[in-house]
């Protein structure tokens, strides 16, 4: 599926992704902990699409299309970090902000991160502190646009991350060819997992690969506490979920 950009492709502005009008549409973003189960502060929060009047993600993306989906992913990010830095985030010492992208939306990564360096700028986040996640599910069109993606952030000095492991279209090959800092473990592999022993199976195997790539692991869709301890035998101790806080719009609930 080939994506298409404005014509002449003209990098967005911190400004006019702050225009609401222009996209067509409005929302704002819920903010959810990932806690670090043998620390201090939260690992991150996760900036989560909503409705403007707090309705799910799914109404939002309903209204994503090929016209309008850069300028909503590069609005995201702008409205994440301008919210986490009015709530006071970037003042967490070592928190970091969590924002998911849309890779088929990126046409060149050196161009379409200006306006998020902009907004950092702007409201007085540290950029060096921002994590962005894509998840799994989504099908990428083209599997080394994701890499080249990834490889730039990473230079940037930006945290990368995989939603959603274990769901989607990506998997192992995709980590056979790059190695994001964090891997998101889908909750699917999450639910009941202390009395599910192939899901332990499969997560102990996972474990065990990111342990020898570097790479962390985060259990989302925490809802028990079973399945809390069971991640933490893991090794897991950094954990999202309805357990440990619900997002909440426009606020940081504490972890």
């Amino acid at each position: 599926m080939s994506t298409r950009f404005p014509q002449p492709f003209e990098p967005a502005g911190c400004d006019q992704c702050r225009n609401a009008a222009a996209l067509g549409f409005e929302f704002t973003m819920a903010f959810q902990p990932i806690v670090d189960l043998l620390g201090g502060a939260p690992f991150a929060y996760e900036a989560l699409v909503r409705g403007p009047a707090g309705e799910g993600a799914a109404s939002v993306l309903a209204q994503v299309n090929d016209d309008n989906r850069y300028r909503f992913d590069q609005a995201c990010r702008v409205k994440a970090i301008e919210l986490a830095a009015g709530l006071g985030l970037g003042a967490i010492n070592g928190t970091r902000l969590s924002i998911n992208f849309l890779p088929n939306a990126i046409y060149r990564p050196e161009s379409c991160i200006r306006s998020t360096l902009e907004a950092c700028e702007r409201f007085g986040f540290p950029s060096q502190r921002l994590m962005f996640e894509v998840t799994e599910g989504e099908q990428v069109s083209d599997g080394e646009h994701l890499i080249r993606i990834f490889s730039d952030y990473r230079k940037r000095g930006f945290i990368t991350a995989i939603d959603d492991f274990g769901a989607g279209y990506a998997g192992l090959n995709l980590l056979a060819k790059f190695q994001p800092h964090v891997l998101k473990l889908d909750m699917e592999l999450i639910r009941d997992i202390d009395a599910n022993p192939a899901r332990q199976a499969i997560v102990a195997g996972i474990a065990l690969t990111a342990e020898r790539l570097g790479i962390t692991l985060i259990g989302e869709g925490v809802e028990t506490t079973d399945e809390r301890d069971c991640l933490l035998d893991f090794g897991v101790r950094y954990q999202q979920g309805y357990l440990f806080a619900r997002p909440a719009i426009e606020a940081l609930p504490a972890g």
